[in-house]
């Protein structure tokens, strides 16, 4: 697959859609897509066994829960989860995030959810 080599502009993609927990595909790099999200409410309590993930807060915030702690995370920042750690996303006010994850992962790492998106649309 080759990408031509211009900006993205991710205010732009970002009003491509309005729904939440509905991950868009933005660009791929080295086995990983960079995936841009709308998040509302509390995501499902998952863990993913091989990968790690990355979440950068573009607008809003996003309270990252884990099973003993709770991190804030605000505009312009980011935190990345480790494999193998249990954990939950909320933002209790609309939050956009940008996500940089393995092609093969599962964003709900197996747990059924109706957040559970098994394919991600490219924009």
């Amino acid at each position: 697959m080759q990408f031509a080599m211009e900006s993205i502009d991710l205010n732009e993609k970002f009003d491509l859609f309005q729904d939440h927990w509905n991950p868009r595909i933005v660009a791929s790099l080295n086995g990983q897509d960079v995936k841009l999200v709308k998040v509302f409410g509390q995501f499902v309590w998952h863990s993913h066994a091989a990968e790690d993930e990355l979440f950068f807060i573009v607008k809003g915030r996003l309270t990252m829960e884990f099973r003993d702690r709770k991190v804030d995370v605000e505009e312009g920042q980011m935190i990345v989860v480790p494999r193998g750690v249990e954990h939950r996303p909320i933002a209790n006010e609309e939050c956009w995030i940008m996500l940089f994850e393995p092609q093969q992962i599962d964003h709900t790492g197996g747990v059924d959810s109706p957040h559970r998106v098994e394919h991600c649309e490219r924009i």
